[in-house]
Formats: C-alpha cells, sequence, structure tokens
C-alpha cells in the first residue's frame, strides 16, 4: 500500500483513515518558532461526506486510499435505487438515493457521468458540469411584468425543481450547472 508523508500533503490527495477514504479539501502548513512543523488538513469523507480536522507533525504518513474514477452510463431507477454501467467493462453498478445525495436532480436515461470506486464499491456519482433539462412544469409569466430578475419554479424531466427567470415556458430546454443547482441559459432547440 502506497503511503503519503506530511511533505507530499496537497489539496485533492485521497487517503485512507480508519479503513475510510477521506479526500484532503484543505492543507496549511503550519511553522511554530519551536519544535516540529506541524499540517493542520481538513478532510471530507467520502462515503459520507463528514468533514473533519487533523493535524500531523512533520515526518507521519498516512495511507492512501483505493480510490478510482470511472465514466459510467446511467441507466434507471428503480425506487431509491439508481442503476449505471461501466462504458469500457459493461459492468455494472447500483447505488442507494443516500449515496446518489442531491445529483438525482440531473441525471438523464443515457447520461455519461463520473463514478468513484473504493475497493471496488461503488461510493458516489458525479454528473456533468452542466446538464440540459426540458422543462415538464411552470407556471405562466405575467404579461408585462419586465422587471429584471423576476423568477419562478420550473419542473424539469428528472422531477427536481430549479428557480429560473419569469420567460421559462413548458417545453423549453434550460442548462443548469450540476455544482451549484442554479440556472445558467436557456436552450435553443
Amino acid at each position: 500500500m502506497v503511503t503519503y508523508k506530511t511533505s507530499d500533503f496537497r489539496k485533492g490527495l485521497k487517503v485512507q483513515i480508519d479503513g475510510e477514504p477521506y479526500l484532503m479539501i484543505e492543507m496549511n502548513f503550519v511553522k511554530p518558532g519551536k519544535g516540529n512543523a506541524l499540517y493542520k488538513c481538513k478532510l471530507r469523507n467520502l462515503i459520507r461526506n463528514t468533514v473533519i480536522d487533523r493535524t500531523y507533525k512533520g515526518g507521519e504518513t498516512l495511507e492512501s486510499a483505493d480510490v478510482e474514477e470511472i465514466e459510467v452510463q446511467y441507466l434507471y431507477r428503480q425506487q431509491d435505487r439508481f442503476f449505471f454501467m461501466d462504458t469500457k467493462t459493461f459492468e455494472q453498478y447500483e447505488l442507494t438515493s443516500e449515496q446518489i445525495d442531491d445529483n438525482w436532480k440531473y441525471l438523464k436515461e443515457g447520461m455519461v457521468c463520473s463514478m468513484m470506486l473504493f475497493n471496488g464499491n461503488p461510493i458516489g456519482v458525479t454528473p456533468p458540469n452542466h446538464v440540459e433539462l426540458r422543462v415538464e412544469y411552470c407556471e405562466p409569466g405575467v404579461r408585462g411584468d419586465t422587471a429584471t430578475n423576476v423568477t419562478k419554479p420550473v419542473r424539469v424531466e428528472t422531477g427536481a425543481e430549479f428557480i429560473c427567470p419569469a420567460f421559462i415556458e413548458i417545453g423549453n430546454v434550460i442548462k443548469v450547472d450540476t455544482r451549484t443547482g442554479e440556472y445558467v441559459e436557456r436552450v435553443s432547440t
């Protein structure tokens, strides 16, 4: 198993603590006047999505996490289970709604996503940064309401709701940023 010394610590590093994978989301090097250098780290658990703070002394090591990312295609949803297929090996993976979290809002059948595996088991999926979704329901815009930044909720084909400008109508295709969950633009079809 590969180990990382404190001098290798950096943002984006995937490490294993107590048998679970963590992503280093922040790392600060502190050199006090006396004594060892300290490495203050903020780590996000890749399974539970919790964040912990840890401080390591210079020279300590952490195990690397057996985490890999693969390209998968979203197949379908059955109650609270989501099914994906590896685009290279055609192996199928199943994730629960807890593992998917809020990403269900962006998943369309046939969409290619990035899946994270820990020791060969799926732990999460990341949709593309921007997705195009068809509007299935929204209230009609009020005629003559031309004030800037007038918004309304719209429901899209995945069943999710997003806040969009008042000019969006049923049947429009909107582009949504999956990292923020915000409307980006109306897509011409």
